[in-house]
């Protein structure tokens, strides 16, 4: 059988997968999780019908954000797990139907396959599935808006079910995330409407981000600047990755005086910077790089590694530590053993603590500390000597190099731009695109560093509201005005939604790489060209020149205003 994907950035040949995904899912799994998200859209048709009845279900909008969160890049490639949360759906599909029927209400998209496809086994899913992927819609243009549109859901699906995990919900968001998915198997509507429908995502992600953000620091309280150890202690250890606070939390609180300690990888790097998690004294530290790098780190590791989140790479055949690799929440691989939630909301991790005491301590890898913690809050309190630092030219311009890492070499290029930047640039970075320099001797400016990180992917909102303090004290009317570069990074589809976030704050001149999106068609493409100003990368040379070596920078009219 065949497939195809396109929505992370290393889609084969730059326009997508067709044999195997470059992540590593086969033609099956990529089948399941199409109908995971077609059946999404069915749940979608009928909620959206009853939500204007009054009828508003949890239990809906907490499996849309799991299915959809599922269907994220390296996130599950279990293929059974996957079908049978397509089975949920289904029968969740029935219940709002018959609600609607007794409600007397009228379905729109009730003829489509989205409301009525099914099937009793993994193989005829996968057959039904055949006419349910990217390729259902012919239009290339309507296919690429549909698609950007369904690839920011899964993005906006995450970033709220972190906030449910801490109890933290919105409505309005929810009801947007079953509307916006219903209307892409909507035929009457045009470029137009999808496109509204696009931006309205961007906007809808600015209140989900908020609305994480805020339930982090009202559980964990507000990220303070913190030097994290990347080397190693004595003890055996647990190796966290992923991005789920909550369950690195609860496995904080249940091994405190097991004897072992606990390592975050990758996306958790920030977890050190929290107050509420940082107490722990055996949160020893970060261990390794960003997640690609795994499959060599988890070697030498030696203890059990717990996914959170997304971000798995499939093991290979000769991985000794395959059998000790657990999974929970969204995230699930074939023979990993899975974390499940308990009715009262809590997961047991007795098992992995269990596992890691009869483990060797690791390995070094590497020694020193990484400084973390420059949240939106943290920043604030350094605004009176960060805006003196501009006033005084100290400080000439502030480059965003957020978004994500991944395999290709071409991602070298955030390395050399980030060694290659001026001595008067400061960096302003969240995700896990920051492996690519977090560890480089940048230095300071006056005490403030040249890195500034505001945590995960997640936090991306931090940065954003940097940008906007920084507009106000400047007195602009204009967020492009301000001296700052964006050169982002993206992989999957968490860095899309946060995109389209950055566009609807109504940022421009976006520098986005390592390639453009192969979903983008060139009809779309040119629409977010010659509206927003989007643009790909070139050589660090070229690109340095373009952003520092203009006779008139964007500083200069900051200088001027103020």
């Amino acid at each position: 059988m065949s497939m195809f994907c396109y929505q992370c950035q290393e889609a084969a040949h730059g326009t997508g997968c067709e044999i195997k995904g470059v992540c590593g899912k086969t033609p099956t799994t990529a089948a399941l999780q199409d109908a995971l998200v077609h059946a999404a859209r069915g749940v979608s048709i009928y909620a959206t019908a009853a939500r204007a009845h009054g009828e508003v279900s949890p239990k809906t909008a907490e499996w849309l954000r799991v299915a959809l969160f599922t269907t994220i890049t390296n996130a599950n490639f279990d293929d059974q797990a996957i079908f049978e949360r397509v089975v949920e759906g289904l029968s969740l599909r029935a219940e709002l139907q018959d609600r609607c029927e007794r409600m007397e209400t009228v379905v729109p998209l009730s003829h489509t396959d989205a409301a009525t496809f099914g099937a009793a086994s993994v193989e005829e899913m996968v057959s039904v599935a055949a006419r349910l992927g990217v390729k259902r819609t012919e239009n290339e243009d309507v296919r690429s808006l549909r698609e950007l549109l369904v690839y920011g859901l899964k993005g906006l699906a995450a970033y709220l079910h972190h906030a449910a995990e801490l109890g933290a919900f919105d409505a309005e968001v929810e009801a947007f995330l079953e509307r916006a998915l219903a209307a892409t198997v909507d035929d009457s509507l045009d470029g137009a409407a999808l496109t509204g429908l696009v931006l309205e995502a961007g906007q809808k992600a600015v209140t989900a981000m908020a609305l994480l953000d805020g339930a982090n620091t009202g559980r964990f309280g507000n990220p303070e600047i913190t030097k994290v150890k990347i080397g190693v202690g004595n003890r055996p250890g647990i190796l966290v990755s992923g991005h789920d606070l909550v369950d690195l939390e609860q496995l904080l609180e249940q091994s405190k005086d097991a004897g072992i300690d606990i390592y975050t990888h990758s996306e958790m790097l920030p977890a050190h910077s929290y107050p509420g998690l940082k107490k722990y004294a055996h949160l020893y530290g970060n261990y390794g790089n960003a997640w690609w790098q795994q499959n060599k780190e988890f070697e030498s590791f030696r203890g059990p590694v717990l996914f959170t989140t997304n971000c798995i790479v499939p093991p290979p055949k000769t991985a000794s530590y395959a059998d000790k690799v657990y999974t929970t929440g969204a995230a699930g691989f074939p023979g990993f053993r899975h974390v499940v939630k308990r009715a009262d909301g809590t997961k047991d991790f007795s098992e992995i603590i269990a596992l890691a005491k009869t483990c060797q301590a690791p390995l070094e890898i590497e020694q020193g500390e990484i400084l973390g913690g420059f949240a939106h809050d943290q920043i604030l309190k350094l605004a009176g000597p960060v805006v003196d630092a501009v006033k005084s030219g100290a400080v000439k311009k502030f480059v965003v190099m957020a978004g994500c890492d991944g395999r290709q070499k071409e991602r070298s290029y955030y390395t050399d731009y980030a060694s290659e930047l001026p001595s008067d640039a400061v960096i302003l970075t969240a995700g896990c695109a920051k492996y690519r320099y977090n560890k480089l001797s940048l230095g300071d400016i006056g005490g403030i560093p040249r890195v500034l990180d505001a945590g995960q992917c997640n936090d991306s909102y931090s940065l954003a509201v940097t940008a906007l303090k920084l507009k106000e004290v400047f007195g602009l009317s204009d967020i492009n005005d301000l001296p700052i570069e964006y050169n982002i990074a993206w992989y999957e589809q968490k860095a899309v939604i946060v995109l389209l976030a950055l566009l609807h704050l109504g940022v421009k001149n976006i520098r986005l790489g390592p390639t453009l999106p192969a979903f983008l068609s060139p009809g779309v493409a040119q629409v977010l060209v010659s509206t927003f100003g989007i643009k790909g990368i070139n050589s660090v040379g070229e690109d340095m020149a373009s952003s520092f070596g203009a006779p008139e920078s964007a500083v200069d009219e900051v200088e001027a205003q103020a």
